[in-house]
């Protein structure tokens, strides 16, 4: 099996790098931001964000619509649950889009979707309505969730690329932890509304951005790659060396047969495989939708303030991510992701134990506040690296003929789970409110073991450098 190794030489590229001569004062220095970057991660994360609204618009909005359109809870779930259907069929399509229109026409054609879909719940007065426009908001978040990490991982230098993949996440969190507070003040009809405010946001601001470089070097349009990575760098920046190592690699693999979905499972694509598909399962299956969705019913389920509750995880989640934005690239990506498990794992372990107690009539006065410690525990750790890591590594670990399609595949695993877990979620806490939480901290716990094993660590290396690492076979002439 594959086994990691601290040992550089495990990750030693195929593609080397190659030394150019500079000319008159050109920067050839460490990579530094540049407002091109800085605007152009903001643009694409504004489609984060959106991707935020949608998972936190169902908690606050829960009660307000049961009673206005007199909802079971049954009939709830389908809503709460339907969000991850649209998400998994807009992420079969979301690889095979984006490599023929581009990540920023892709972009662009997920929000006219969560555009209509905010306006249909908004104004929605049957429980049918609410379903089909809870369904478009989640076809275009499928496609979201997978071409905005890819973009923004395409378009940063390697010693930034951890931190700018992250502001994903951050935005994420931001999009569902302002949707729970606003949704303390405002009505259901009101809080639809304003959750199509960041589609037209990110509409307005796609015209103004440059393309992915690699993907218009993939399209042979050589000219227009250099001029966006020079605009993107800045122009006192050299970029030769970057291009000529891009161009390379596409060169490279151009010269294989144009892959199929079965080429996924293929020997030379089994380490990336496994690592983006495991992750994203593992994501999934700790609870975190179960949580996000339903955190306010939950909270009033152990016995707590739903709405004291909801504003602490909200200020929590925000906190927490940032923190993983700045560490992303000091410590690594392995170990913030074993770290984020074993809280993950303790975070759930607490809630069932908590959820226990109940159960056993012990330590009533205290069970509430342990449930709440636990919740906390969870979001916190999963924000700090669980949340964006594994979107991360899939958009570093395939090559770019293979991004499309193992894009799409590893997003809906991380959609289906998501399904899974938020449509069943109600009906197994009332099964057993202790056990699916033990149940959460085990999968938790095997995280930490997953990604021990299995999962490589990328930072400060180029795509292609990772991708010839990973994928040897695949780059070999």
């Amino acid at each position: 099996m594959y086994q990691h190794s601290d040992d550089k030489a495990e990750f030693s590229p195929l593609i080397q790098s190659h030394n150019h001569e500079t000319h008159g004062d050109s920067d050839t220095g460490p990579a530094s931001t540049t407002f091109a970057i800085v605007f152009t991660t903001l643009v694409a994360v504004s489609g984060s964000y959106v991707f935020g609204t949608a998972i936190g618009y169902s908690s606050p909005s829960q009660s307000g619509i049961m009673t206005e359109l007199a909802l079971t809870v049954s009939e709830y779930s389908v809503f709460g649950s339907i969000l991850t259907i649209g998400a998994m069929i807009g992420a079969i399509v979301s690889g095979k889009l984006a490599d023929y229109i581009g990540r920023r026409g892709t972009m662009g054609f997920a929000e006219i979707f969560c555009l209509l879909g905010w306006f249909f719940i908004a104004f929605s007065k049957t429980a049918w309505w609410l379903d089909i426009g809870r369904m478009l908001v989640g076809f275009g978040m499928g496609v979201i969730s997978f071409v905005v990490p890819v973009f923004i991982a395409e378009i940063t230098p390697k010693e930034l690329r951890g931190a700018f993949t992250t502001v994903h996440q951050l935005m994420i969190c931001f999009g569902i932890s302002l949707t729970w507070l606003i949704g303390a003040f405002v009505n259901w009809r009101a809080l639809a509304l304003i959750g199509s405010v960041p589609c037209l946001i990110q509409l307005v601001g796609l015209p103004f951005i440059p393309e992915s470089p690699r993907w218009l070097a993939k399209n042979d349009r050589q000219f227009d790659c250099e001029v966006a990575l020079q605009r993107l760098r800045g122009a006192s920046k050299d970029v030769s060396a970057e291009i000529l190592e891009i161009q390379e690699y596409t060169e490279l693999l151009k010269q294989l047969p144009e892959p199929s979905v079965l080429d996924l499972f293929e020997r030379q694509y089994a380490r990336s495989l496994i690592a983006g598909v495991g992750l994203m399962a593992l994501q999934q299956f700790g609870g975190v939708n179960g949580i996000g969705f339903y955190v306010k019913s939950l909270f009033t389920t152990a016995g707590f303030s739903g709405n004291i509750g909801t504003i602490a995880l909200a200020i929590i989640q925000i906190l927490m991510t940032s923190l993983g934005v700045v560490l992303m690239d000091i410590s690594g990506r392995r170990p913030l992701l074993m770290i984020s498990a074993s809280g993950t794992c303790l975070g759930c372990f607490s809630v069932a134990l908590s959820f226990l107690l109940k159960d056993l009539q012990l330590w009533l006065a205290g069970s509430p506040m342990l449930a709440f410690f636990g919740v906390l525990t969870f979001v916190g750790s999963f924000s700090l690296g669980m949340g964006a890591i594994p979107w991360v590594i899939m958009s570093e670990i395939f090559p770019i003929n293979m991004k499309g399609l193992a894009g799409s595949l590893v997003t809906l695993v991380s959609w289906l789970g998501s399904w899974i877990v938020s449509y069943s979620f109600n009906f197994l806490l009332n099964w057993s409110s202790t056990g699916i939480f033990f149940i959460f901290s085990s999968i938790c716990g095997f995280t930490v073991l997953f990604v021990a094993k299995f999962v490589p660590e990328t930072k400060g290396r180029t795509l292609e450098e990772i991708q010839a690492a990973m994928n040897p076979l695949s780059t070999k002439s």
